[in-house]
């Protein structure tokens, strides 16, 4: 029996996207794991079924290369149980088949890798509609406090696995485009950031917009 979503999401709204891993299992252990899932997601977006994933590079992607995509990815963090990602729906069902994709591959790869049997995540992703433009601004401070709020980084531009970096421009090569929905100076976004280090748990605004 086909199981129908009943939160049907509309091309073009901004949603934040979250999943873990089944009983909190650490399912990014090393760089070369968070790396692999960074490259497939890069992959999994892309329209153009006949381009091989030899060239579908991060770098590829980064550089700017046009490329259609299911979805455009604004803002995310991988974390050691789970993942966070801001995302705005190009084509009907695109943020499913993206989340779908990615999902399914990583899990063939890390239960190859270690072995094991069964599924790697919770379940279905979860998902929040971001109506606002200052919501989404939170939103991308909290997604990007993740690993500062769990203490694995003293500031989260030392975590290299989310987006936060593009935003600080500390990147040459990027994957998020935010600029269609956040006018963002870097200085100004930086300390915005930075300033709440120590109230990531007290951000009131997007208490309804995450999971945990």
């Amino acid at each position: 029996m086909v199981t129908i979503r009943k939160d049907l999401l509309v091309n073009g709204n901004v949603y934040h996207v979250f999943n873990k891993s089944i009983a909190n299992y650490t399912i990014f252990n090393t760089e070369e794991e968070y790396r692999h899932f960074t490259e497939s997601f890069c992959y999994a977006n892309s329209l153009d079924s006949k381009l091989p994933f030899s060239r579908i590079t991060i770098r590829k992607v980064q550089l700017g290369e046009k490329v259609k995509t299911l979805v455009d990815i604004i803002a995310y963090c991988l974390m050691p149980t789970h993942y966070h990602f801001v995302l705005k729906q190009n084509i009907d069902g695109g943020i499913v088949k993206f989340i779908s994709k990615i999902s399914n591959s990583y899990a063939k790869y890390f239960n190859a890798k270690h072995k094991r049997n069964g599924p790697l995540w919770q379940g279905r992703f979860k998902n929040k509609l971001i109506e606002q433009d200052e919501e989404l601004l939170h939103l991308t401070r909290y997604v990007h406090l993740n690993p500062v709020t769990a203490y694995l980084v003293d500031k989260p531009q030392d975590w290299n696995f989310s987006s936060c970096r593009e935003y600080f421009r500390d990147v040459k090569n990027r994957i998020c485009r935010y600029e269609e929905f956040l006018d963002i100076n870097c200085a100004q976004y930086k300390k915005f950031v930075e300033d709440r280090i120590r109230y990531q748990k007290e951000l009131a605004k997007i208490k309804h917009l995450i999971f945990e």
